[in-house]
């Protein structure tokens, strides 16, 4: 029995929101004139999925939807999909790892636009596979507004991502994007025209997209590769490559497995020497 306790105790210890709570809880000390704020938003609730369905909803309400109707409707939508909660576990977890700006796991839920908008979609995806087109559509439409990132509800997107700054970010459809992929302000994955169907990038794991890179048509971004600032991408990028330019090619290795979470942007330089 004494075993059986134990082991129930450790599938209820959950690292994130702990960290999260005496996040709040430092912000309360800290700062009184938050500290009805963090109790509300965070010190109110039994788990994370409850306390970021509240600040999303509070940050999407409107006088067409009120913020009380959207926090039902992530509700319903953790009750059918509840690995949402483990998607934006592994989200915040990679925003720790890869952002040298972030210090609190607290942060991204207060604060960070391209992690608010990155867990609206989630919701807004698993309400679409409900059949809530209408409802869907009406978060990406709010999201996009609130938080300047477009992602089309029907967008597949995995987990350990961080979109940095977030701000301008589009991704289209039909696009997918794999684990642990890194994508920085102004990305488009978008289509190349007014063409039908299967029309946007697939992005594989582990890959690093830089600020203001375009990616258009449905072309794939090989595991472990590496787009650069500002380029614009047409045709598929290999497996653990650079591509940089407009339009893109080849200019050398990534330089490590999963650039998407190492973050190193630098170009290898044109004589192969190390920068």
């Amino acid at each position: 029995m004494a075993e059986l306790k134990n082991a129930m105790a450790e599938e209820s210890v959950d690292p994130i929101w702990q960290s999260v709570r005496e996040g709040a809880e430092q912000i309360a000390r800290n700062e009184a004139s938050l500290a009805s704020f963090m109790v509300s938003t965070i010190l109110n609730h039994e788990q994370l999925e409850e306390a970021l369905a509240f600040r999303l909803a509070e940050r999407l309400d409107h006088s067409d939807v009120s913020a009380d109707l959207i926090r039902q409707a992530f509700a319903e939508a953790l009750e059918t999909e509840p690995e949402i909660g483990a998607a934006m576990r592994a989200d915040i977890a990679a925003i720790m790892e890869r952002d040298p700006a972030t210090l609190r796991a607290i942060e991204p839920i207060l604060y960070f636009k391209g992690f608010q908008a990155l867990q609206t979609h989630r919701f807004a995806h698993a309400l679409l596979k409900q059949g809530r087109v209408d409802f869907a559509n009406y978060l990406q439409s709010r999201s996009s507004q609130v938080f300047q990132v477009d992602i089309n509800a029907a967008a597949k997107v995995g987990r350990g991502i961080m979109f940095d700054h977030g701000t301008g970010i589009v991704i289209g459809e039909t696009a997918v994007i794999g684990n642990n992929v890194s994508i920085l302000q102004g990305v488009t994955l978008g289509g190349t025209g007014k063409e039908t169907g299967d029309r946007h990038p697939k992005v594989s794991a582990g890959v690093l997209i830089g600020a203001g890179a375009k990616v258009l048509g449905n072309i794939n971004i090989g595991e472990g590769a590496r787009v650069a600032a500002g380029s614009v991408v047409l045709k598929d990028v290999p497996a653990h490559k650079t591509v940089a330019g407009v339009p893109a090619k080849v200019v050398g290795d990534a330089g490590c497995p999963r650039p998407g979470c190492a973050m190193n942007q630098m170009l290898p330089p044109a004589d192969g020497s190390l920068l």
